[in-house]
């Protein structure tokens, strides 16, 4: 779902040298040809047989079109050599000196539009051709990026090969959405989010600034929007943001943060695009003003996930008070683009409602969609009025309902070959693709067991790169109205902003070659081969950047002869994964895994994961073989009993050490364990973990065992739910947020030669407490 709810969803000096080039990028336009390591990858690419260019520190640039935009574009390069490449670059005087780097910035330049560069490298140094200074920022980039190729030494003298580049955007719009109500990010953060974004030529930054659990935009004419709107009960992990669970959660960004945040972006040329969700995902407005919605009563600011009920009513003064915080948003905004929502509005208040079915009839409409519809054609008819275009969901359209005709529709309904973006161009909307299935960066990247908190289903790197943008069926004409491709940050389990950069790096840059790079050049193989530097670069800038596709899992058996099997594999179906059993780290230089490995008890194997150049790609994971690897699991190497895949929910955080996470199905506390190797276990051991019921709409599908009113227990049985009870585990008073217990308890026989699967759960009703397991253990 559109909103992060944890269920299937919505649900970045010359002298001549030796060229040092990577092979095998087999996208590119000059086939069997050496070539850079860029991404995205620009339009065309011609490297030349020889010669290099040669940029020590000291190197001189020179500008033609010097205008203000432009000293802006070369301080930021300037800046961004010196601070990861370690050279000094220095402006030309014009005094005769070398120069190394020319920008040659006029209207006239042949490119390929507003964006477009061309670079050329020669004997004449590297010469970056733009129309404007957009254009030489992009182009910037990809210097920067020749000046960062693999093997790269900080303060070394870069050798760039001799060649050109021709390079323009197949997309207008992309983008990623932020979502800072469901949780909060500084600006120092939101900062250093649009200089990553922006070096991987994305440009446009949804701003999702309300929602149901807060309400971060400031309106002067609206205080309570900032006093109450702004604010919640710190349930859960919150209390680890707010200090305290007495210490409500309240943050509201000031009007002078973001006239900062905007400028900030727009010198990189980001364009930040608010959204005020409407109707749907109000709660948060209507517990400052109660008068905003259809039952007159003051809900609290939500603490949950999912869809909330509480939607604006659909009359004159609701639109008065929209056509207030318009005002300000497009005082505060200067973006062409406004996003209004309109996504998730469930409509059981409405429904239930005499003033909104009055309205409804008043105006012949036949359903409460097509009142919603209503009520969303006001808004964008004020805002057209106001020179700005309407973006956004496409829910209406989903439900069969025309929206705006001027609405710029985001398309998150990517099911059915994405049917729902099809209809929306058919009606003659610009459309934006951002589907959940593979575009949602909140999702879970891995099944890893040390993957960080997200909903399911996973979103993997390569699941973000082979994103469908263009629906089956759809018409020439109707797919030069997809006007761009959009990455979401939905922020429900994202308290953090290492958090961010972890969902975010590297698949944001996956997201950037399909918003630029030509469609004809898209190449799984080729993007691998580019990636690793790109890596090294958001690493080299303080980016926490995620690992998980390069990551080695463990599969483990016993061998024939006695000791373990073991298998290991990652995403990528890399080969640079190195590994030891002697107790050290792997380095570049150790063993590379060619084949499964056959190893005696009492070995811990360490396996890392190294690019061409020996930079790390994935740090090192380890498993230690003894007599329980088998006989025990972790949460997220157990399947759910349901078949649906596991949420990851993040634990209180202990005293010492990262917080535990968990994979949990919401609302159903029951794993299985299929051809668990068990047997003669006489003993269990569980730990768990009673998380705060905050899920919202996911209430209606819980599963309740055992007797209410009773303490929980966890119960083990063998071959299925209702198969022979094995073990209880009374689990006591544990409260929900507390700290993870830890449980054992001895079987009620040895465990026989017949069991050939296990299914674990936990009593009671989950809507008081959701249990997560963590370990489960067996021994003799």
């Amino acid at each position: 779902m559109r909103t992060g709810a944890p269920r299937t969803r919505h649900r970045r000096r010359f002298a001549a040298a030796c060229v040092a080039v990577l092979v095998g990028a087999t996208s590119m336009h000059v086939s069997a040809a050496p070539t850079w390591s860029l991404v995205p990858l620009p339009a065309v690419v011609t490297p030349a047989g020889s010669g290099t260019v040669d940029i020590g520190d000291g190197a001189g640039i020179d500008v033609r079109g010097n205008d203000a935009a432009m000293v802006a574009v070369v301080e930021n390069f300037m800046r961004r050599v010196a601070s990861v490449r370690g050279l000094t670059l220095r402006k030309s005087t014009r005094d005769g000196a070398p120069v190394a780097i020319t920008f040659d910035v006029r209207p006239s330049a042949a490119v390929t539009g507003d964006e477009g560069y061309a670079i050329d490298i020669g004997k004449h140094g590297i010469v970056v051709t733009a129309r404007t200074a957009r254009g030489a920022f992009y182009g910037s980039v990809t210097v920067w990026q020749l000046l960062t190729q693999p093997g790269w030494t900080r303060g070394a003298v870069a050798h760039v090969p001799y060649g050109r580049i021709e390079d323009h955007p197949r997309f207008a719009w992309r983008a990623l959405l932020l979502d800072s109500s469901r949780h909060y990010q500084g600006v120092d953060e939101i900062e250093r989010l649009i200089d990553g974004m922006s070096l991987d030529k994305l440009n446009v930054l949804v701003w999702h600034l309300t929602d149901d659990q807060g309400w971060r935009l400031p309106v002067p004419k609206y205080p309570e929007l900032s006093t109450v709107g702004g604010c919640r009960e710190a349930v859960g992990n919150d209390a680890e943001v707010s200090g305290a669970r007495s210490t409500p959660y309240c943050k509201v960004y000031t009007a002078d943060e973001i006239r900062g945040i905007v400028r900030y972006a727009a010198e990189r040329y980001v364009e930040i695009v608010p959204e005020i969700d409407l109707p749907g995902h109000s709660q948060a407005a209507i517990a400052a003003y109660p008068w905003l919605g259809v039952t007159g009563k003051r809900p609290p600011v939500w603490t949950d996930w999912g869809v909330s009920p509480w939607l604006l009513a659909p009359n004159a003064k609701t639109l008065r008070f929209v056509d207030d915080v318009m005002d300000e948003v497009m005082r505060l905004f200067p973006s062409r683009y406004v996003s209004i929502g309109g996504d998730e509005a469930d409509k059981q208040q409405w429904n239930a409602s005499p003033e909104a079915n009055a309205q409804m009839k008043a105006l012949k409409l036949a359903s409460m969609d097509e009142l919603q519809g209503w009520f969303m054609q006001q808004v964008a008819t004020y805002l057209v009025a106001h020179g700005r275009t309407p973006v956004g969901w496409d829910d209406e359209v989903a439900a069969g309902v025309a929206l705006p005709r001027e609405q710029v529709v985001m398309s998150w309904h990517g099911d059915h070959d994405e049917r729902v973006a099809l209809a929306a161009l058919r009606q003659g909307h610009d459309v934006v693709m951002t589907p959940q299935e593979s575009l949602y960066f909140d999702h879970l990247q891995s099944g890893h067991p040390d993957e960080w908190a997200g909903p399911p289903p996973e979103v993997t790197l390569r699941q973000s790169y082979d994103t469908q943008l263009v629906p089956p069926g759809t018409s020439a004409e109707d797919a030069t109205h997809i006007i761009g491709v959009q990455g979401g940050l939905w922020a429900e389990q994202m308290l953090t902003f290492a958090h961010i950069q972890h969902a975010t790096f590297p698949r944001v840059a996956a997201l950037a070659e399909l918003g630029w790079s030509p469609a004809a050049s898209h190449d799984w193989n080729g993007f691998l081969v580019r990636l690793p530097a790109e890596m090294a670069r958001y690493r080299a800038l303080g980016i926490d950047v995620a690992d998980s596709a390069f990551a080695p899992t463990f599969a483990v058996s016993r061998a024939s002869g006695g000791g373990f099997r073991v298998v290991l594999a990652n995403q990528t179906d890399s080969d640079g994964m190195r590994y030891t059993t002697d107790g050290t780290e792997p380095v570049a230089t150790s063993a590379t895994y060619a084949r499964p490995l056959t190893l005696p008890a009492g070995t811990t194997v360490r396996v890392a994961t190294f690019a061409p150049d020996g930079k790390v790609l994935a740090a090192a994971r380890s498993m230690r073989l003894d007599g329980g690897t088998l006989t025990r699991r972790d949460s997220a190497a157990l399947d759910t009993c349901s078949g649906e895949p596991p949420s990851r929910l993040q634990g209180a955080r202990p005293t010492h050490g990262p917080s535990p996470v968990y994979a949990v199905e919401i609302g159903n506390a029951c794993w299985v364990w299929p051809k668990a190797d068990v047997q003669g276990a006489t003993h269990v051991d569980v730990t768990a973990e009673k998380l705060p019921w905050r899920y919202g709409d996911e209430a209606r599908g819980a599963v309740v065992r055992g007797a209410r009113g009773v303490d929980s227990v966890i119960e083990v049985h063998a071959n299925g739910c209702d198969g022979p009870r094995l073990a209880t585990l009374p689990l006591g008073h544990a409260t929900a947020s507390g700290t993870q217990v830890r449980v054992d308890a001895d079987l009620a026989a040895p465990m026989a030669a017949d069991v050939h699967g296990l299914c674990v759960f936990a009593t009671g009703d989950p809507r008081e407490g959701q249990w997560a397991l963590g370990k489960i253990a067996f021994s003799k």
